[in-house]
Order: structure tokens, then sequence, then C-alpha cells
């Protein structure tokens, strides 16, 4: 009889463990690798817009422009921002993260170095134009997040974005400031933010991409999208067979590529308006608008309610935008403690936002103040970070761009409302606005716990909502 072949002994189960977390791990490490770059990116784009936006109105004037003409100019920016969030935000839905982060960068760069040549009104209105309709680089980032990541750590990535944004606004003033004091000094910052932007666009190009694809395959088999939108399927998987398609690129096929984006765009845009998130949209407006009627007067106020020097208005300023910056670093805790459910994070985060907004507006001491700005540092950037998470898990993460362009353009709203509201109730109190925002707080906790049974993890409680 032939020998037979000696078999394989099996390998001990610790060896193919130690393999398949290997194999696991590297995917993970590229993936952090990622996500560290797009930090980067949040941090330099913070950074360079800090230098410059301070600096802006102080430009305007200088080129001798009325008060009205420069709040005209400086409107610009806001009310391009409240209609292109949306498109753009869906935009980059159809054409993909890299290609839509790309064009937004470099057409911010090119604002950025208009401003830094602009010696008339014209040319200064001309450099907010694309910086009013692109400068959507964060919210793309944030949408590209969503993708990479599971649900139950999406708030966490996001608040460490957030973070590193802030940093980057913290610090981009003080460089602009001491820029500023040296001859050519609001061109030479501009001419800084544009190349800040570059840079970026570089960051961009450089991305290893690549390495996504495994994590987005992995997301996929694990979360389902909860956001109807065929068309965006269809845009994504394949392109349309058509003569104008196939061959040489020609104008034609341009056209037909443009046709199909726009077409893809408003479909988005309509199935987003007449979703059933009016009530996460309500939140978010209503929370928002609360909060920017707390910081409208803020300066205002404290004078006249404590006689405190603007210089010491500031410090207690910057001192509650640093504590703002550490709160991503705090929500890791507290979604443990929570069990990973943003909406009770979001409920408890904005009953604590209108108590302290109602004892700010109430109180006698400054040191109340103070008590008040602090935790209204992390309880106002707490529930920002989960409102947009709230957003997506219940319109799902494959209209992500969508999502949160349209949330932006809801706090837009609020940008253009507050001062309108903030002036009428000053006539009465300086008192009026922060204590304003605490019943505008107190609908919007109103509307949460009235639709808690959409957001409960229990099948019971959605079935007798329904």
């Amino acid at each position: 009889m032939g020998e037979t072949a000696p078999r394989a002994e099996p390998r001990p189960a610790k060896d193919r463990e130690r393999e398949e977390a290997g194999t696991s791990a590297r995917p993970c490490h590229r993936l952090s690798r990622f996500l560290l770059y797009l930090y980067l990116v949040g941090f330099l784009d913070f950074f360079g817009v800090s230098m410059v936006v301070p600096l802006l109105s102080v430009h305007i004037k200088s080129l001798g422009a009325s008060p009205t003409t420069a709040g005209v100019v400086g409107s610009l920016y806001g009310v391009l921002q409240l209609f292109s969030s949306t498109v753009v935000g869906c935009w980059s839905d159809v054409v993909g993260r890299q290609y839509s982060l790309l064009v937004c960068i470099l057409l911010s760069a090119l604002g950025y170095l208009l401003l830094g040549i602009s010696t008339s009104l014209l040319l200064v209105a001309i450099a907010r134009i694309p910086v009013g309709i692109f400068k959507h680089t964060l919210s793309i980032s944030r949408a590209l997040l969503s993708d990479l990541v599971l649900e139950r750590e999406r708030p966490l990535v996001i608040g460490k974005f957030n973070t590193a944004s802030n940093v980057g606004f913290i610090l981009g003033p003080m460089v602009g400031g001491y820029l500023t004091e040296l001859e050519g000094g609001f061109y030479i910052t501009s001419f800084i933010c544009s190349s800040i932007f570059i840079l970026n666009a570089g960051l961009v190009w450089i991305f290893p991409w690549n390495d996504t694809k495994l994590s987005r395959m992995k997301k996929s088999q694990q979360t389902s999208n909860r956001f109807p939108s065929d068309l965006l399927k269809n845009a994504k998987n394949k392109v349309p067979v058509t003569p104008a398609t196939n061959g040489p690129i020609t104008p034609q096929a341009v056209t037909w590529q443009l046709w199909v984006q726009s077409v893809s765009v408003l479909r988005e845009i309509k199935n987003v308006i007449f979703s059933e998130m009016w009530d996460i949209f309500s939140v978010r407006f209503l929370m928002a608008l609360a909060v920017m009627l707390y910081h409208s007067n803020f300066v205002l106020a404290i004078e006249e309610r404590f006689g405190m020097k603007p210089r010491l208005t500031g410090y207690v300023i910057s001192y509650s935008s640093a504590l703002g910056a550490l709160a991503g670093f705090v929500l890791g805790p507290i979604m443990k403690l929570y069990k990973h459910n943003t909406y009770a994070i979001l409920l408890h985060s904005n009953v604590l936002t209108c108590v302290l907004l109602l004892l700010y507006s109430t109180t006698l001491s400054i040191w109340v103040v103070i008590f008040c700005s602090t935790f209204l540092s992390f309880s106002t950037a707490i529930g920002r970070i989960c409102i947009t998470d709230l957003q997506l898990t219940v319109g799902g993460t494959q209209a992500s761009g969508t999502l949160i362009g349209l949330g932006q353009s809801v706090t837009a709203v609020g940008r253009i409302i507050a001062p309108l509201l903030s002036g009428v109730v000053q006539e009465f109190s300086p008192c009026g606005p922060p204590s304003l925002g605490a019943a505008l707080a107190v609908v919007a906790i109103l509307i949460m716990v009235l639709n808690k049974p959409r957001y409960s993890n229990d099948p019971s409680a959605k079935l007798k909502s329904q």
C-alpha cells in the first residue's frame, strides 16, 4: 500500500482568532488614519476662516461703506448659505463626497483669494458669492463621517470633528489679530486663508479614499437605509445608457450628466421636505434660535446689568468657547452612561439649556452668569451633535448630505430671525432675549416629549403611535 500523505494538523483556535483579529484591525487602523486626516481638514478650515471673518466688517468700513451697506454686504453670505446648504448637500449625495469636497474647497479658496485683492465694495461682494454658495466643506465632511462609521459611533466621531474645528476657531482670531496690525494686514490674512484652503484641497486629493471602501461595505451590511431614494441609488450605482454618455466626452454628454445630477438633487430635496421629519427640524430651529437669542445681546446685557467692562466680558466669551470645544471629549462617557440613546441625551441637554437660560435671565449675581455660561457651553455643543445624529438616524445615512444641508438651512433661518427678535424684545428688558429663548426651548422640549414613541426602541410603543 502507498504511503498516505500526512494530514495537516488543525491550527489552534487561538491562532485563528489572532489572525482574524489582525485582518480586522488593519481596516480599522486605516479608517482611523482617514478620520485623523478629516479632523485636520476641519481644524484648518475653521482656522483659516476665523482669521478673516472678525476683520471683514472693519475692512468693509475702511472702504468707505455706510453701516447699512456694510450690513447688506455682510448678510450676503448668510442669505446664500440659506439657499445653497440643502442643494450642495444633496449634490454631494449624487456625485460623491470626494468630488464635491474638492470643488467646494477650491471655490472657497477662490473666494478668499478675491477678497485678498478687493479694493472696492463691489469686489468684496463678488468675493463673498463663491464662499456663500460653496463654503460647505464642514457639512460635507460630517456627511462623509456618517458614511464611514456605524450608527452608535457616529455622535462620538462627529463630536471629535467639531472639537478639532472649534480649536481652529479659537486660535484663528489670535493669529488674524496679530497679522492685521501689519501694513496691509487684511490682504495678507486673506491670502493666507486662501492658501490654507488650497492646502486642504491637497489633503483631500491625497486622502486614502480606497481605505474607506471596506468600511462602507461593512457598514452597509449592518445598517439599513430608512430614507427612500430610488433615483439617488440609481445615480450612484449606474450611469444612464444613452448615446450622449457613450464614447468620447462631448458637450452633449456633459449636458446630460448635469441634467441627471440636477434631477437627482431636486428629487432628494423634495423627499426630505415632504418626509415625516418636521418635528426634528422644528426642534433644531427652536433650540438654535434660543441659543442665538442668548448670544445676541450677551455683551450689552452684562454691561447694563452688572457694569462689566467689555474686556472682561470677552474673557467670559473666550472661556465659554474653549469649554464648548472640549464637549466632544465629554460626549464619549455620556454616550456610555445613556447606552447610546441619542434621543434621551438630546432631551436632557435641551432641558438643561432651558433651565440655564431661565436662571441666567433672572439672576442678580455675575458668578451665576459665569456658572450658566460654563454649562451652556456643554449643553449646546452636545445638543448640536445629538440633533444631527438624530436627523441621520431617522432619515437614513444614504442621503446624509441632503439631511445635514437642510439642517444647516434651518439654522440659517434662525440666524436671520434672531437679530430682529432680539432687538424687539430688548425694547422691554435686557433680560428679554434669553427669557424668550427659554420659552422657545420649552416648546422644543414639548415637541420631543409628544413625539417620543417615534424614537423609542420598543416596537410596541411605535405601533401605538401609528
